[in-house]
């Protein structure tokens, strides 16, 4: 049988606690598939952290151990996969982290490993320091199909993304989502992260052209892509040369390694 090929992620950098501290600007770190750290001048926020305890095999090295994370102002989770929430990650770092926040669905899982997170209603909004964070919509809500995994009816507001207003300029993390005509009418970030796989219940190829074109001038930090070793799932598989071809201004695309730095 013939194997896919997949693309994968540039070779990881490492960084210390040296990437934490008190900076002159706002610095995005990729910490492989869909997660970040942001730093907006010394307050540190943590978006869908998977470090460790992943179910499946990896194509990168994680850019930093949680035991070398000095502190966190706040951990935002966009939904319960495991690729996302990850639990062991989350139940590692609480001791240095001030605040978790996520939809109420997810904050009422936080309880199991001891975290008292705060559940948001989507378009609500709350601050972190110098960030304003606002929940958007997501059309995630994949375990309603598969009677193995639904274990509950799953609704939409159990899964967001988070529009992030920094001093230096707004980063949008769409999160994992079908294409949502709301989704084209926000105010054009200056940074997404940005989902590009071509599954059915993301964004689709086809979306993810359509959302960037329909900011033009936006940045677009590629996740969800190049870290996951699993050629045949659609999910993990999206390739930047070929988004590239297919959207205008293709030269706002940043492929950046895991643990490195993209400054606004």
């Amino acid at each position: 049988m013939e194997t896919k090929k997949q693309a994968c992620a540039p070779r990881t950098k490492k960084f210390d606690k040296e990437a934490f501290a008190k900076i002159d600007g706002t610095e995005i770190r990729w910490l492989g598939n869909s997660g970040a750290l942001i730093n907006s001048r010394g307050i540190n926020i943590m978006i869908d952290p998977l470090l460790k305890g992943f179910d499946m095999p990896l194509l990168i090295d994680m850019p930093i151990e949680t035991s070398s994370i000095p502190s966190l102002d706040a951990v935002l989770i966009t939904h319960s996969d495991n690729d996302h929430f990850s639990k062991i990650t989350c139940e590692e770092v609480k001791a240095v982290c001030k605040e978790f926040h996520a939809p109420h669905y997810v904050a009422s899982l936080m309880k199991d490993i001891g975290i008292r997170g705060k559940g948001h209603d989507i378009h609500e909004s709350f601050q972190v320091g110098n960030v304003k964070v606002t929940l958007t919509s997501a059309d995630h809500a994949w375990q309603n199909e598969y009677p193995k995994y639904k274990t509950r009816k799953f609704k939409m507001e159990d899964y967001c993304g988070f529009w992030l207003d920094t001093p230096d300029g707004s980063i949008w993390a769409v999160g994992d989502s079908r294409l949502l005509e709301e989704q084209l009418q926000m105010p054009a970030p200056k940074i997404m992260l940005f989902d590009f796989s071509d599954s059915a219940w993301h964004i689709g190829f086809q979306g993810a052209v359509k959302m960037a074109n329909t900011y033009p001038n936006t940045k677009l930090i590629l996740w969800h892509w190049g870290s996951v070793d699993a050629p045949n799932m659609k999910e993990f598989n999206g390739d930047p040369k070929e988004l590239s071809k297919n959207i205008v201004n293709p030269e706002r695309i940043i492929v950046i390694a895991p643990g490195d730095a993209y400054k606004l």
